[in-house]
């Protein structure tokens, strides 16, 4: 019986590079674009052998921008990857969208080639924000995306929404998650803003930067957060993940497989994977990927095999994330060990301070603990000699 396996196709090109951005992306020349492409669809065809181990039922493209591939492009990679995978007919296929990217013609590709997600980074309805945050698009330019991909068919779609932005207030943000509901998209992630270094918004925005006082204070954010809580709710988004929300049967299931530690293989420049407990990812020079893309075994860093330690901690800190939690069976399967003879003490402290609930079958994270989270996920660390 195959096992199931998801695809992340990495396309590291945009129009601009956002300041706040510390992704491996920017922009690059059309002949780089089409260079980068076909030694993608070489890398997908060395992949001949593995493959016939696995059926894949979820395809992420991100970036990046993918949306800034031209058509053919697209489909270039889809056909080299149909070559290649058995992919399942329900399978989960989505494709990250730039508001300003995007055309009719585009959407109609994706549509033919059995792209069902889209994903739009909008970030902010107020094209201020938007200016600061250094994005090529207006909200304007988003919603003609929005609505034409919905006369077109898509019924499936996620929008980007970040808090904590520079300038941003409690009542703009809300004003862009009130905005974002009326269009009534069936998923919205909201993320916020963290100021990463080596990133101009660091240097700009962060404890030395000389417009720090521009962005809102943790109280602020943490006032952003809950109403993010309190608005999707009353609006029928029922919270699966720490920053994701959803309508019924609409969550993520890319996402959640990452949080479940399902098998992913990357494909393309600095793409991670998890193949049967090996951890890696792909070297993130583009000289080396275009001359070793045929071989992506000799592209492969930062090798890592997860020790039971290891796997243990990244069930707990992963599983976790989701607001149904872990299944206490589920461990048992997978450690062959009861999570009440590794973990006693700490869910014994833990639920004392209702950070985190525990019944028959499962753990999951009260309010409070998703407010703690990091705090949470500390405990579950194990010495080196458990």
């Amino acid at each position: 019986m195959k096992k199931e396996l998801m695809l992340y196709i990495h396309i590291p090109f945009c129009v601009k590079k956002c300041a706040y951005c510390d992704f491996l992306s920017g922009p690059a020349k059309d002949e780089e674009i089409i260079e980068y492409v076909n030694a993608l669809c070489m890398e997908i065809e060395s992949y001949q052998e593995m493959s016939k181990e696995y059926l894949v039922d979820s395809i992420f493209f991100g970036g990046g921008t993918p949306s800034i591939l031209e058509e053919t492009q697209i489909t270039q990679i889809i056909t080299s990857i149909r070559n290649v995978f058995e992919i399942k007919q329900e399978a989960e296929i989505t494709i990250e969208c730039n508001p300003g990217t995007v055309t009719k013609q585009k959407l109609s590709t994706y549509k033919s080639l059995g792209i069902n997600r889209l994903s739009f980074g909008l970030q902010s309805t107020d094209n201020e924000e938007l200016k600061k945050l250094g994005r090529i698009h207006t909200y304007e330019e988003f919603l003609n995306n929005f609505h034409l991909a919905r006369e077109l068919g898509f019924n499936n779609i996620n929008v980007d929404i970040m808090s904590a932005l520079p300038g941003q207030t409690l009542e703009s943000y809300c004003k862009t998650l009130n905005e974002i509901i009326q269009i009534n998209p069936e998923h919205i992630s909201a993320y916020s803003l963290i100021l990463e270094e080596d990133t101009p918004f660091y240097k700009m925005y962060g404890e030395d930067g000389k417009y720090k006082d521009l962005i809102p204070s943790e109280e602020v954010d943490r006032l952003m957060y809950h109403e993010t809580k309190r608005l999707l709710k009353a609006a029928g988004y029922e919270r699966y993940e720490i920053s994701n929300y959803a309508k019924e049967g609409y969550a993520c299931r890319h996402n959640v497989g990452y949080w479940k530690r399902r098998e992913y293989l990357g494909i393309g420049l600095g793409a991670s994977s998890l193949i049967n407990g090996e951890r890696y990812h792909i070297d993130n020079e583009l000289t080396n990927y275009l001359e070793g893309c045929r071989n992506p075994l000799g592209l492969r860093k930062d090798i890592q095999r997860l020790t039971k330690k290891e796997e243990i901690e990244e069930f707990m800190f992963l599983g976790l994330r989701l607001v149904e939690g872990i299944k206490k069976s589920e461990f048992n399967n997978i450690f062959h060990e009861k999570i009440e003879d590794i973990y006693q003490n700490e869910i014994s402290k833990l639920s004392d301070e209702n950070l985190i609930e525990v019944d028959k079958e499962k753990i999951y994270l009260t309010e409070l603990g998703f407010d703690l989270s990091n705090q949470v996920f500390t405990e579950f660390l194990l010495d080196e000699d458990e």
